[in-house]
């Protein structure tokens, strides 16, 4: 589990395809703590640690890990957005982000708006049909609050500080981006959608039964 507070960003190094993507990534002082088979969130998507020497972490994205995330827009020299999963100690100062991308979106507009910037990507439904206007919502593994919702997009303000501290220096219009839906709406809806698996309904029938 992470926080959506980005500790870090690592320089891609090495990227090779076959079937699944071997990503190699700097990550300066992040290694530190860092085990073989931890879970590490790269630009919103939790990979496991599969090698490391010093500073460079290697990890593998899986072909089904490759159609769901933009990982695979990663080339040598990008940046990515690196947290360590959170211990109890960890300060929670996101919301609660799992790594498991929900969507794929897409950079449509960066507008200035005083000291701040206007972000809109576009969504897919699975992740809009979550989100509410000052919500949260996870954008390659940055915790963001919702500004405004639109049919097919959101927006959400970016400070300075944010914009320097992530890949969003990086990236422009027509880019793509990892989306994660806040988690708490998924089980909301679970618990308010009518248990109609056939399962469900005879076990609680035999339940009734045997009361």
């Amino acid at each position: 589990m992470f926080t959506g507070l980005v500790e870090g960003m690592g320089r891609v190094i090495s990227v090779k395809k076959d079937g699944m993507a071997r990503l190699a990534i700097h990550v300066g002082h992040l290694a530190v703590g860092i085990g073989m088979g931890d879970s590490v969130s790269v630009n919103g998507a939790c990979l496991t640690v599969n090698e490391m020497e010093e500073e460079i972490l290697v990890f593998y994205a899986m072909p089904e890990t490759l159609r769901r995330t933009a990982l695979g827009d990663l080339g040598e020299g990008d940046l990515a957005n690196l947290e360590r999963a959170m211990t109890p100690e960890t300060r929670f100062g996101g919301h609660i982000v799992q790594g498991h991308v929900d969507g794929v979106g897409e950079i449509l507009a960066v507008q200035p708006e005083g000291g701040a910037e206007i972000w809109e990507f576009s969504a897919p439904i699975d992740v809009l049909k979550y989100a509410v206007g000052k919500g949260s919502v996870c954008v390659d593994g940055i915790s963001l609050t919702i500004v405004s919702l639109k049919e097919n997009s959101f927006t959400v303000s970016i400070l300075p500080h944010t914009k320097e501290a992530t890949n969003l220096q990086d990236l422009s219009v027509g880019d793509r981006v990892n989306l994660e839906a806040d988690v708490i709406g998924k089980y909301v809806e679970r618990l308010l959608t009518p248990r109609l698996d056939k399962g469900l309904q005879t076990s609680e029938r035999s339940v009734d039964d045997a009361v």
